[in-house]
């Protein structure tokens, strides 16, 4: 009977456990992982009996796996994934064959056991789970390639034991694998059906259904029903979690404040009661119950842990890897739990494994655990140092400076949508005291109603940006108008960018722009962004970006792409660049050198009227980015005159931006050495770009005078809508 076995002191326990146990044993190294295992072990059944491993343990435990699986899969980079798919599989086979083959052959030359029983022991050590997945992810690895193989390989190695699994009872049960059949191609519907229906549903849901906590119920909703389905169809729910996981990635940026609820949740609760959970499963005292188990734990370790070790040399040597790569692939697979535990469980249920072969496996779970947490907590602290130094010693990288952001808001409803979307925009390691991001209210009144107004806005704009761990410093000015209280904060604060949203028209003579953003871009020459978006921006599908010719030159140019850049990393969708033939290259140099990668696809755009044609691409999930100009600057055309009355006929139900690049800053620009215009710097070479440009400026008049107008609808709206 257990000392404890009330639910509030139950809980009380837990938390205090969740607590207590990684500061105390924090202080001798020991990894957060392996504290709330060994603290498990010491009120578990098996230690103190302060706890009992009831249903709560079992139902938090069972999610606490579940939701591991799922934050592995909902926090990889798809781009990354996608790169890096090939070496995953390949690793996954590695250490599933590795681990199966090598597995069957020992159970049966050291432990006597026939060819049904040694292939299903095998796939006890095929199998491993990501355990040390929290500290690799709390490194900021989760997107490198060694931890996207691991996390591919994983996957890979759980699904083909759990087969195995199926396999070893069909033939137990009916004398044959027919029975695996029907598994394998309910999983292939699953998938199929999960990878149709999910985005639909969740593009749908984000829509519709914007607050916090809906959205975060919807997540949990989908994952469980994922795992349900497959626990239902004869897998593993981990995969089911897993594969959800992967979906929904799509829809959850890593930088939004639905992400940091949904890591919160599972690293403050779930996760850690799984931890728990494992290590009240661990009996030291099998330990000394005899040579027996002594010998059947030693044997299984070092079996487990030596494939585990071939399979990642096997990847290394395969492509080509370094061996801190190797390491951190092996360590993150070397931990053997849940599926090892459930295997070998059914396996002595069913009177095809020992007892000794159960209390080896509890063994094994206890070392393999340990050495995967520690070896992992190693290697992962040397990757980041490799990081860190590879990123000072990249001499052939020009830093661009912080960015200082002002984001103006107004009203409640937007203000976090425009926050969001400022963050989105820049790097991704800029967070904390360093990131100098504002927010301004300016009201032109003392009123009481307009302090309210502005003090609820700035403070939905301070928890946009608290919820993804970012600082903004909220501004309250009092000015006799809008652009007056924008230019002098800007002037106050050294700001280098400002990002506004679109005003909404009022009159027929009122603009699609507005007086107050027209006396903003001529009252300040810093890059201003004006953003319209109708839906969330994490359920945006594509970013498509009109470039005008020559905005290479501008002083802005790198800021600007490097923006639009991260827009499309956070939310992992295509960016598709209209623009010339000359500034294509130069783009994809400033993303290269800002280590921006995503997909990126580059269309010929050689004038505004070009993209006027192909116009009707742009669907309704889209964000079309228009990079403009003002009348000053290089990149300036008469085309442009026109761009407003363009965007309000044709565009006024999409999701917009319209960005204005900073113009005679102080920016680093690219040089012409950097880029393949070095070869155009000379006399001749200056001659043909200005027969180029005059080439094209007739044949812009040739297709007006032939009557080559904008077209008269567009998306099927009538006229003028």
């Amino acid at each position: 009977m257990p000392l404890i076995s009330e639910p509030i002191p139950i809980f009380l326990t837990v938390m205090a456990i969740i607590l207590l146990a990684p500061l105390l044993l924090g202080r001798l190294k020991i990894p957060n992982v392996i504290s709330l295992i060994i603290a498990g072990v010491a009120v578990g059944p098996h230690g103190f009996n302060l706890l009992a491993r009831d249903m709560s343990f079992e139902i938090f435990g069972q999610v606490g796996l579940l939701y591991l699986m799922f934050l592995a899969g909902i926090e990889i980079d798809m781009y990354h994934l996608k790169k890096n798919i090939t070496k995953g599989l390949v690793f996954g086979a590695y250490t599933f064959m590795i681990p199966l083959v090598a597995g069957a052959v020992a159970a049966m030359v050291f432990f006597d056991m026939s060819v049904l029983t040694g292939v299903l022991l095998g796939s006890v050590f095929a199998a491993h789970t990501l355990i040390a997945y929290p500290i690799v992810s709390r490194f900021g690895l989760t997107k490198t390639p060694p931890v996207v193989i691991a996390i591919a390989g994983t996957i890979v190695a759980v699904l083909g034991s759990l087969i195995v699994l199926a396999g070893v009872l069909g033939v137990e049960r009916e004398g044959s694998i027919g029975s695996l059949f029907p598994i394998l191609g309910a999983l292939v519907a699953f998938c199929i059906g999960v990878i149709y229906i999910y985005p639909r549903i969740t593009r749908w849901f984000f829509k519709n259904y914007r607050e916090p906590v809906p959205q975060f119920i919807y997540v949990l909703v989908m994952v469980f029903l994922s795992a349900a389905i497959a626990k239902w169809i004869g897998i593993e729910g981990v995969f089911g979690a897993f594969f959800a996981g992967l979906v929904l990635n799509r829809y959850i940026p890593a930088r939004s404040p639905l992400m940091g609820r949904l890591e919160f949740v599972g690293n403050a609760i779930f996760i850690p009661y799984f931890l728990i959970g494992v290590g009240m499963l661990i009996d030291l005292h099998v330990v000394v119950a005899g040579w027996s188990t002594l010998y059947v734990a030693g044997v299984m370790t070092a079996i487990a842990m030596a494939t585990k070790w071939l399979a990642a040399l096997a990847t290394q040597k395969t492509f080509g890897m370094d061996s801190l790569a190797r390491s951190i692939i092996y360590q993150l697979s070397n931990a053997h739990t849940a599926v090892a535990l459930a295997v070998v469980t059914i396996g002595y249920s069913m009177n095809l494994l020992s007892v000794e072969i159960l209390n080896g496996t509890v063994i094994m779970i206890l070392i393999t655990c340990t050495v995967s947490s520690l070896g992992t907590e190693s290697a992962a602290t040397r990757m980041r140092l490799r990081i860190i130094e590879d990123s000072d010693d990249d001499s052939t990288r020009k830093e661009s400076p912080v960015p200082r952001t002002l984001v103006t808001v107004a009203n409640p409803l937007t203000a976090p949508g425009l926050v969001d979307l400022a963050i989105l925009s820049r790097d991704p390691s800029l967070s904390g005291p360093e990131t100098q991001l504002c927010a301004l209210h300016v009201r032109t009144d003392n009123s009481s109603s307009s302090r309210e107004i502005g003090r609820r806005t700035l403070e939905l704009a301070e928890k946009a940006a608290a919820a993804v761990e970012n600082t903004l410093t909220p501004i309250e000015r009092v000015d006799n108008n809008f652009i007056n209280g924008v230019v002098n904060t800007m002037a106050e604060r050294d700001i280098s960018e400002v990002f506004i949203g679109l005003h909404r028209r009022v009159g027929v003579i009122d603009t699609f722009m507005g007086d107050k953003i027209e006396q903003l871009l001529i009252a300040t020459d810093r890059m201003v962004v004006i953003t319209r978006l109708f839906i969330p921006v994490n359920t945006v599908t594509r970013i498509i970006v009109a470039v005008p010719p020559k905005a290479q030159y501008e002083t802005g140019f790198r800021r600007w792409v490097e923006a639009v850049g991260n827009i499309g990393r956070q939310l992992g969708c295509r960016v598709i660049f209209h623009c010339s033939p000359d500034a294509a290259p130069l783009i994809a140099t400033v993303l290269r050198r800002a280590r921006i990668e995503l997909r990126t696809e580059f269309e010929t755009m050689e004038t505004y009227d070009d993209f006027v044609i192909q116009s009707r691409e742009v669907l309704d999930d889209d964000l079309f980015i228009v990079v403009s100009a003002r009348r000053s600057s290089l990149s300036f055309s008469s085309d442009m005159d026109s761009v407003p009355s363009f965007l309000q006929r044709y565009f006024s139900r999409h999701n917009i931006i319209i960005l204005y690049p900073e113009q005679f800053g102080t920016e680093p620009t690219l040089t012409i050495a950097d880029t393949m215009l070095a070869d155009t710097v000379t006399t001749p070479g200056r001659l043909w770009i200005r027969a180029k440009e005059a080439m094209r400026s007739l044949d812009r008049v040739r297709r007006r005078l032939l009557g080559h107008t904008l077209p008269r609808s567009h998306r099927g709206r009538p006229d003028g809508e």
